[in-house]
């Protein structure tokens, strides 16, 4: 019921854009793009739950569209996704990532619609991106993120740019079903989410945000209220499950600029009924370039992880060092590599990351992914994904 009435909704944005567009505009540009991908994701151990599988291919598809009038003040915006899982539909599922009406007017500002909003600065983990909710089923990184409804507006002007966002409807977490990997043991039905709000996932959200640019700085301040993105795990009679709290959340993001140096913080304050969280995240990356006299940059990185909820944290991350190292030649086939690794300080928990992406003559590019657990503590949630260290590979067509 609750896909059903996202389905619902986004269709009437839809509907509502195309009349917006044939209303107001007599002549406009259009613009159609196609991304299409096959990719293949093999784990190293035997799953360690029933249905799990150890190859997983599959193919994608990211189709966007833009159409402008007036000079560009006016705008219709989308993005969709669509993954089919050709070994057991475990990851199939389908999203509308962006469907938005834009429109500019000076310093102003005005989008409504379904939309995805990034902020924050650092590299291990994004504490103040709370707008959107992670696209699980895509991966536990939390780079990939579900369309969000929203009405925003901003203003830009000589001391920052302010945001406001109404924000209508909450989206769940996707675990997929019993034969996918990374996924928990036993995976909450529609019953066992629930929410605190006694409007569920209809509960109205609002946040405010200020940026702005100071010298070499770049600086952020949030305020949040409604439904939280991460939910809470609890457990009852009826086993697993997951609860949404209604938060209130300030947080801060920061990043300097000091010749070859770039320093990061983020930090977020959230408080409830349920409990008070504070979280803190920073480091700095230090770049080496044209290392051998042929575009190379050497990139190398360390961040420090804190969460006052310790293994409760969703992303067990909670007092951890992510050290890596960032690697961009600047050719032709845009080429870059970035690997690291997580170590918890208190604990035996330690995690591995590889990407890798390069284009293959003028319309394809291939990715690679890779995420290792080892040693993983029985005490934080990603113990449930200790035997599925795995390495992927993709390649996608641009049309």
């Amino acid at each position: 019921m609750k896909n059903l009435a996202y389905t619902m909704f986004v269709v009437m944005l839809f509907g509502i854009s195309l009349l917006n567009a044939q209303t107001k505009n007599k002549e406009g540009d259009f613009s159609f793009d196609l991304e299409l991908g096959l990719d293949f994701t093999s784990y190293f151990e035997e799953g360690a739950f029933d249905g799990q599988k150890q190859f997983y291919p599959g193919l994608f598809a990211r189709p966007k569209f833009t159409y402008d009038w007036d000079k560009g003040k006016n705008n219709i915006i989308f993005e969709g996704f669509a993954r089919w899982d050709v070994n057991g539909d475990s990851r199939t599922h389908w999203d509308v990532r962006e469907l938005y009406y834009q429109y500019y007017n000076g310093n102003w500002e005005f989008n409504a619609g379904v939309k995805r909003i990034f902020w924050g600065k650092t590299e291990g983990v994004h504490l103040v991106d709370v707008i959107n909710q992670i696209d699980f089923l895509e991966g536990i990184d939390g780079e990939e993120k579900l369309g969000q409804p929203m009405v925003q507006v901003s203003y830009t002007s000589d001391i920052g740019t302010f945001s406001a966002f109404a924000l209508p409807y909450t989206r769940t977490l996707e675990f997929g079903n019993e034969s996918g990997r990374l996924r928990p043991e036993k995976i909450p039905t529609d019953d066992q989410i629930s929410f605190e709000s006694g409007s569920e996932e209809w509960h109205p959200s609002f946040a405010v945000r200020w940026s702005h640019y100071i010298g070499d700085a770049d600086v952020g301040m949030h305020y949040f209220y409604g439904n939280a993105r991460e939910p809470l795990v609890v457990f009852d009679e009826s086993g697993f499950g997951l609860e949404y709290p209604v938060v209130h959340q300030v947080g801060i993001d920061y990043q300097h600029i000091v010749e070859s140096a770039l320093f990061k913080l983020e930090s977020v304050y959230r408080g409830g009924d349920f409990e008070d969280i504070f979280a803190i995240t920073g480091g700095v990356e230090y770049t080496f370039g044209n290392v051998n006299g042929k575009g190379l940059d050497v990139g190398v990185l360390g961040e420090y992880v804190y969460d006052n909820r310790r293994e409760l944290t969703f992303s067990s991350l909670d007092n951890d060092l992510f050290i890596a190292s960032r690697l961009e030649f600047n050719n032709v086939a845009g080429t870059e590599l970035l690997f690291g690794v997580f170590q918890d300080l208190s604990k035996s928990t330690k995690s591995i990351r590889l990407e890798y992406s390069q284009r293959l003559g003028g319309s394809f590019k291939i990715e690679v992914t890779g995420q290792g657990f080892l040693n993983v503590d029985n005490r934080e949630f990603i113990s449930q994904f200790q035997q599925d260290s795995f390495f992927e590979i993709g390649i996608i067509k641009y049309f």
